[in-house]
């Protein structure tokens, strides 16, 4: 019933029987309006939700139910998106003449339909592996910067790893140097020291915006959990930072992970050539909804040609496309593998239609593993990813836990000796519908064979997950996945 049972017995009858009528009308209205433009699983879990507790399932799909941005920001984000691709068409001198295997060329012309950006050629890459390496790159970068620095990251604080770049930063801003900053609202907010992170900002000559801000007395209402998730930092339109790191210290700043030791790793990426112009793009879409100001001029400027020999394609995602580009993406690789497929991802919650790839790869005889953490930082998620586990490890898949208490936040995959991608995408129904995110296709043997030495050192670390082991879990274990799983499609 809409209304607790021990009310009701208060009321008059007729009070009563309206009430009954509004619980009818609510789920009546529920069949024929959640449906719309989602997942039949999502749909359905929403429908549960709503019949077995309608008041709370009500508020609930009010407030998380809408997965786009408000008709607003869309509004503004597709004339973001029009304004960077007419200012940004010279871009097209720059594709590659990719002469490769049909599937990996039908994949680019994918993200070009879905995302406008072109596959480049010319690039160089350099993984970094690791706090340490990422962050003092980075630094080193900016301290080089003449021109610009832009930066776009999920979370960003200020600690004893990431005083050094900020100092960088600053002193690039007081130098002349253009700086901008760009951190998700509520990412950052919920990190310990976020007033001192805004604080140090305001007191430098750094520009700076929260991304996605929810302030609804002005305006800036959303559903909370659509996040912009990407990570991303272009010094001159020279050089490009991306993958999975946020700006902050490998435990969070948070004692509780400290105390038992837990760091996250990650992968990044250093880039040089045409790609960091393709980057830039991303970070020039999200300055500009976010400040109005556009960047058109910096992306005028052209790196300098050829220092490397990788192909790459730039792919952004997120609530302001039309569709799922990342998800479209990964599909489409997976399903063309004909060998080998290595997937790391830190929350492996796939819709039905990756899930499928997944095990449909497998089950023709592709070689598939899933690098995943032993043990999570997000309980629900962690719990709604080991409820795939039997139905991949059935199918063939081989899992390999990386060993607690250290948690694997690299997302990356390689499929044969042909592909790989790497960027902020985590593969789940979060990545894949709520969040912004950016991942990077990368061509050729040689930068493939490199994520791959990165994957046997996350081997070397891990333990491989077998079912009948996995079988023997207990009960209430099982219970905790499947009711997890079914949280995972409320979106």
């Amino acid at each position: 019933m809409l209304w607790p049972f021990p009310l009701a017995e208060t009321l008059p009858s007729w009070a009563i029987l309206i009430l009954t009528l509004l619980d009818f009308a609510i789920r009546v209205l529920a069949l024929g309006i959640i449906p719309g433009n989602r997942r039949p699983t999502t749909a359905m879990a929403w429908l549960l939700c709503i019949f077995i507790v309608p008041t709370l399932g009500l508020l609930l799909f009010v407030l998380f139910g809408n997965f786009r941005l408000s008709r607003r920001r869309r509004a503004q984000q597709d004339a973001v998106n029009t304004r960077i691709r007419a200012g940004t068409s010279e871009l097209e001198e720059m594709e590659s003449r990719y002469d490769g295997p049909e599937w990996v060329a039908s994949a680019a012309e994918l993200n070009k339909t879905l995302g406008s950006l072109p596959m480049v050629d010319g690039n160089s890459v350099e993984l970094l592996p690791g706090y340490p390496d990422s962050i003092k790159a980075m630094a080193e970068a900016v301290r080089g910067a003449k021109s610009f620095v832009n930066a776009e990251f999920y979370i960003m604080s200020t600690d004893h790893v990431t005083d050094d770049l900020l100092t960088a930063m600053e002193e690039a801003a007081e130098r002349g140097v253009e700086v901008r900053v760009l951190f998700d609202h509520l990412g950052s907010l919920r990190i310990k020291g976020y007033k001192n992170l805004k604080a140090r900002l305001n007191a430098s000559k750094i520009r700076w915006r929260p991304m996605l801000p929810l302030n609804p007395l002005h305006g800036q209402w959303r559903r909370p959990d659509l996040r912009n998730h990407r990570k991303i930092m272009v010094i001159d339109g020279e050089i490009a930072f991306t993958g999975s790191q946020n700006l902050i210290e490998p435990s969070y700043n948070n004692p509780r992970h400290r105390k038992v030791g837990r760091e996250w790793v990650e992968l990044m990426a250093c880039m040089r050539g045409p790609i960091v112009t393709t980057l830039n793009v991303a970070f020039a879409t999200d300055w500009l909804s976010e400040t109005d100001e556009s960047l058109e001029r910096q992306l005028e400027h052209r790196p300098e040609p050829h220092p490397g020999n990788v192909t790459a394609q730039v792919v952004p995602s997120g609530p302001g496309f039309v569709t799922e580009n990342n998800l479209r993406l990964f599909n489409t690789l997976i399903y063309s593998a004909q060998h080998r497929i290595s997937l790391c991802s830190p929350y492996f919650v796939p819709d039905d239609s990756l899930l499928y790839a997944v095990t449909t790869a497998a089950q023709r005889g592709v070689e598939v593993e899933l690098f995943v953490s032993e043990k999570g930082d997000q309980f629900l998620v962690h719990h709604a990813q080991q409820s795939y586990y039997k139905a991949l490890l059935e199918a063939g898949v081989r899992i390999y836990l990386y060993k607690a208490p250290f948690v694997l936040h690299a997302k990356h995959f390689t499929i044969d000796n042909e592909v790989a991608v790497l960027g902020s995408s985590n593969m789940d129904m979060r990545s894949f519908s709520l969040n912004l995110e950016v991942s990077v296709m990368l061509l050729g043997e040689d930068i493939v064979q490199r994520i791959r030495a990165v994957e046997d050192t996350y081997r070397d670390i891990s333990h491989e997950l077998l079912l009948e082991d996995w079988m023997k879990r207990p009960m209430k274990v099982k219970y905790v996945d499947n009711v997890a799983r079914l949280t995972a499609v409320l979106q």
